[in-house]
């Protein structure tokens, strides 16, 4: 492998410019690490979040920094001779960017507790939208939420990266879903398991949705004080995970001061979740939605569409062929 490698990095934090394709270092691998070549790589509103400046603003101690948690891509060194995985093995994951090299680059070097096989269903390109978006649903609908048959189970922005496969998620372990997105994903949200589509921009969910077990709150309190509106539509008890709890400082007060519960969630690689979500994906009872790609190369617009919003599912750069 060559010592170095192109990869879309910044320079300093700011506005989606500071993007760029440049040579850095190809990574090493070491100890328990995977050494993976990228093929593709999701693109999703943490990294965007993190090349503004606005998350983990002291994390990135080092530049020219390479963005990107989620990849897919062909093993290419592994530990030991008799490792699980071997060279040519197809693989997607999670980075653990900012302490190491992010996806937006041809090669990662993760632990191999962070990854699992490629469902050979997915393209490359489908199955790098995949890692973060599902298990941050996952996470707050299923093993957070408790996802189960007889509750019901509020997604506010279900068309989205992670909410596309919460509604999913929560439908597959039998749940009442209820989703808040545009009139134009309806019927797309109702495809994937909603009993219930809340169009957003005419309805106010909390004139409608009562009683609810859960609500998976992936829009966040600095838009529209979604998140302590959503403490009126809980059952007394119920239970409210956000996966923005920073922008809600009195979180614990208001839930406790309604008689519900309410708590902050953060996703880390996890590579057994991995694998029960891929076999879900390759017996098709869970579909992963991609809304655009882009080369490497215009990371930069990517990020752009990312911050513009709205965007059906997740949006992927094409690394190299594969």
């Amino acid at each position: 492998m060559s010592p170095v490698m192109r990869a879309a990095a910044i320079d300093s934090t700011g506005g989606p410019d500071m993007l760029r394709v440049i040579d850095v270092a190809s990574p090493r691998r070491v100890n328990a690490e995977v050494l993976v070549k990228v093929v593709a790589a999701g693109v999703s509103p943490l990294d965007a979040r993190m090349r503004a400046g606005s998350r983990y603003p002291a994390s990135l101690e080092s530049f020219p920094a390479a963005l990107g948690y989620d990849f897919s891509g062909i093993v290419t060194e592994v530990p030991y001779d008799a490792h699980p995985l071997s060279p040519g093995d197809e693989v997607f994951g999670l980075t653990a960017v900012p302490r190491g090299t992010g996806s937006y680059a041809e090669y990662v070097s993760v632990p191999s507790t962070s990854i699992a096989r490629k469902p050979t269903r997915l393209s490359h390109v489908e199955a790098s939208a995949v890692p973060l978006a599902a298990l941050t649903a996952w996470g707050m609908a299923i093993d957070v939420g408790k996802a189960h048959s007889g509750q019901v189970v509020l997604v506010h922005a279900g068309a989205g990266g992670v909410g596309h496969l919460a509604v999913q998620f929560a439908a597959h372990f039998g749940a009442h879903v209820i989703a808040t997105g545009s009139s134009e994903n309806a019927s797309w949200l109702r495809e994937l398991g909603a009993v219930e589509v809340i169009d957003y921009t005419t309805t106010r969910f909390e004139d409608v949705a009562v009683d609810v077990d859960l609500v998976i709150d992936l829009v966040g309190n600095a838009t529209d004080a979604t998140s302590t509106r959503s403490l009126s539509v809980l059952r007394h008890g119920g239970l409210l995970v956000t996966a923005l709890p920073d922008e809600w400082t009195t979180m614990a007060d208001d839930a406790a001061n309604a008689g519900v519960r309410a708590t902050g969630f953060a996703v880390a690689p996890d590579g057994q979740t991995l694998a029960m979500i891929s076999r879900l994906l390759e017996s098709g009872d869970v579909h992963v939605y991609v809304s655009d790609v882009f080369d490497l190369a215009e990371a930069a617009a990517a990020h752009s569409a990312v911050e513009a919003g709205h965007t059906r599912g997740k949006i992927v750069l094409k690394v190299c062929d594969g």
